[in-house]
């Protein structure tokens, strides 16, 4: 017998993902495009979302300070690098 109380009608709860700051960065690198996020709560950290990879997929970078632009695209470049052009994905 289950001592959990019963959930009670009403709005879902907020999604417990990261929260982020500011609008997106749309970066184009090598002719592949990316949504790239800043977490609010967490400096130097990124959300990388491959826009025009085949699959639903991307990546983070989690450091001490916000990184410019062209370390962003250079962060971008390094993850491209590991992808198996077979799957999409990153090599194994």
């Amino acid at each position: 017998m289950s001592t959990e109380p019963e959930p009670e009608p009403g709005l879902a709860p907020e999604h417990a993902g990261p929260r982020y700051q500011g609008d997106p960065i749309m970066l184009t690198v090598d002719g592949e495009e990316f949504r790239v996020r800043v977490r609010a709560d967490q400096p130097g950290s990124y959300d990388f979302d491959w826009l025009s990879g085949p699959h639903d997929y991307g990546f983070g970078h989690f450091g001490p300070r916000a990184l410019s632009r062209s370390e962003l695209e250079e962060a971008i470049r390094g993850f491209l690098a590991g992808i198996d052009p077979a799957t999409g994905y990153l090599a194994e």
